[in-house]
């Protein structure tokens, strides 16, 4: 509880010393959006990303989005994922989300792994001519001027546990909210107290429109290319599911939801590195448990590839809709 205690106040002070400009902040010199939360752990703010990103490339703008990479092999090093056109980095470089936001763009956006997100966006504006940046859970780094803050609140689980690290899972006390644009109150469809959290919301914040979004299985593909079983088989088979992300329960319950046969589970911690070793206690787990195949993340899928795996496995990708989506992109 004591080290809560300091945690928000040294977060407080921060955000203070921002507030009133004495902390410098660089500006990137094209419009730049931020998507972040105010927890750790899965928010749904990877396909937030990702559609914000398709909506302004849909209006012809050279997008960049700046991002940590968190767990990547070494992030004192900047990686070029994509440059516009190609995928240039694979998971262990880039780090697992930034990869993932390259294979859902296609490549089509430049994505820059780097800690330093200031002097990355100065580059791409160099190097490529960027238009509109996106910082990806870019809400407490200050350090970079937003002219969109969007805060995305899980409605499964959207404070955290009331506390801050590391007693909780926020990252600042809820009253930071105050500081967003636009909230997003994400998986609002695995809920029923949708009306209480969005009045705890505008009590934070009585300006920033509030919307609402779902997560929607966009498709279910085969990890290789060279697998047997076609991924619309999956739905049909009896499969065991695992992943390594926030909020692993809101997958195998969307899983549930869409219909599929599921004969187990297993979880790891978030941003996990697979091994051979996992895959045979997994394959194991799942035969135990009847199953025929394997269901994962695109999230995870971006870490298996050069493994071994002897069942059918499949990636279930994850697209969001948003309530009110021509409201949203106007914003954007």
């Amino acid at each position: 509880m004591a080290l809560s205690w300091i945690y928000s106040r040294i977060t407080g002070l921060r955000n203070g010393l921002y507030e009133r400009e004495w902390l410098e902040v660089s500006d990137l010199g094209a419009r730049t959006i931020s998507v972040g939360n105010i927890t750790t752990g899965g928010t749904g703010k990877t396909p937030l990303v990702a559609h914000a990103a398709r909506v302004l490339l849909g209006r012809g703008e050279k997008v960049c989005i700046l991002t940590r990479g968190y767990k990547r092999e070494d992030p004192s090093q900047r990686v070029l994922v994509s440059d516009g056109e190609q995928i240039l980095a694979d998971a262990r470089s880039a780090g697992d989300e930034p990869l993932e936001l390259a294979q859902k763009l296609s490549g089509r956006a430049v994505i820059i792994a780097d800690a330093d997100r200031g002097e990355a966006g100065k580059w791409a504006n160099r190097k490529f001519g960027t238009t509109a940046f996106i910082l990806d859970d870019g809400f407490q780094h200050r350090q970079v001027s937003r002219n969109v803050d969007i805060v995305c609140i899980d409605a499964t689980d959207p404070w955290g546990g009331g506390k801050t690290l590391p007693s909780g899972r926020l990252r600042e006390p809820p009253d930071g909210l105050g500081r967003a644009d636009i909230v997003v109150i994400t998986r609002a469809d695995l809920v029923h107290h949708l009306e209480e959290l969005r009045s705890e919301i505008s009590r934070l914040n009585a300006t920033a429109p509030v919307f609402t979004c779902i997560n929607k299985i966009a498709a279910v593909r085969p990890l290789k290319d060279d697998q047997a079983m076609p991924g619309e088989a999956a739905k049909n088979a009896r499969a065991f599911a695992f992943c390594a992300i926030g909020n692993p329960e809101s997958f195998f319950e969307q899983l549930r939801r869409e219909g599929f046969d599921l004969a187990g589970s297993r979880t790891y911690r978030d941003h996990h590195s697979y091994t051979q070793k996992d895959i045979g206690e997994l394959e194991r787990d799942a035969a135990k448990a009847g199953a025929g195949a394997l269901l994962t993340t695109a999230k995870d899928a971006v870490k298996l590839t050069e493994l071994d795996i002897q069942l059918p496995c499949f990636v279930v990708e994850i697209e969001t809709v948003i309530d009110d989506a021509e409201a949203f992109e106007a914003l954007i």
